[in-house]
């Protein structure tokens, strides 16, 4: 067995990659109200929008406990893997990493745990970098190495309605969230070295959409890339922007992913998400 690719919830891979790559997805937690469940697993979409609009529900996520990750591990070595790479949403949004490496401290042996300095497929890409290397045989240093050459070649934009979510949970600054709220500003979010950031302001949704595409665009640079697109609740709208990025990348453009995010991405951007990340190839 080669080296074991694992990864959490929140890359939002589409679930035929992760079978097809042999990748161990290691889900995090959701409280809605009392209770609690694992993402992927436990809560549907509907219940997870209803709980974002009521006033009255309280919904929280949290990293997976050092002890699940240290099951895994210790099930892909004792199954024969020669060693562990395990990449995970960025530090700066979730404690999933500090879990993760005390898990590998205790469990030993040859683990690396990678941050991947971002979310969803800017997770996700990493993770099939990490994967697809490792099914060639290659030994633990290049699989950690095709992950963190992944990383550094993708970007993540987002568009979201509000600021606010973000902001209750701590993953943007108070100053940030009042520039985005002000005069029903709609914010084009970035992820820069693992956190979120302000990128640009547009005035309406349909303007934010086009502007995203303009940005994504941007980051592709001169490259072939793939892209993930994801989105909460807006299946027509993410189909759209994913025809336009073909139309403006035309033959550039290789693989193209388009994924819902789960309940821990929707508890912190709230309705109206629309997210695309940009993987340059080497």
């Amino acid at each position: 067995m080669p080296v074991a690719v694992v990864t959490d919830s929140t890359a939002y891979l589409p679930s035929a990659l992760v079978q097809a790559h042999g990748i161990t997805v290691v889900p995090l937690t959701v409280v809605i109200n009392d209770a609690v469940g694992l993402e992927g697993v436990d809560a549907s979409r509907g219940e997870i929008a209803q709980a974002l609009t009521e006033r009255r529900v309280s919904m929280t996520t949290s990293r997976p406990a050092p002890e699940q990750f240290a099951s895994v591990y210790r099930k892909l070595l004792d199954n024969g893997a020669t060693g562990v790479v395990s990449v995970h949403i960025s530090a700066e949004l979730s404690g999933t990493v500090e879990s993760a490496t005390l898990a590998a401290a205790e469990v030993g042996g040859a683990i690396e745990v990678i941050d991947a300095r971002s979310t969803g497929m800017g997770l996700g890409f990493p993770a099939l970098a990490a994967a697809e290397t490792a099914a060639r045989d290659a030994d633990l240093a290049a699989v950690r190495q095709a992950a963190r050459a992944a990383i550094d070649r993708t970007d993540t934009l987002f568009y979201v309605d509000t600021l606010e979510f973000l902001r209750r949970g701590g993953r943007i600054g108070a100053a940030s969230a009042l520039l985005g709220t002000a005069l029903s500003v709609k914010p084009i979010l970035h992820v820069v070295d693992g956190a979120i950031v302000v990128r640009d302001r547009v005035r309406t949704a349909s303007r934010g959409v086009a502007r995203l595409l303009d940005l994504a665009v941007e980051a592709a640079e001169e490259s072939d890339v793939d892209v993930g697109v994801h989105h909460f609740g807006a299946p027509e709208r993410a189909g759209q922007l994913i025809d336009a990025l073909e139309q403006r990348l035309g033959t550039r453009l290789h693989e193209r992913y388009v994924t819902e995010v789960g309940a821990v991405v929707a508890t912190h951007v709230g309705p109206g998400l629309l997210c695309v990340v940009t993987h340059r190839h080497a």
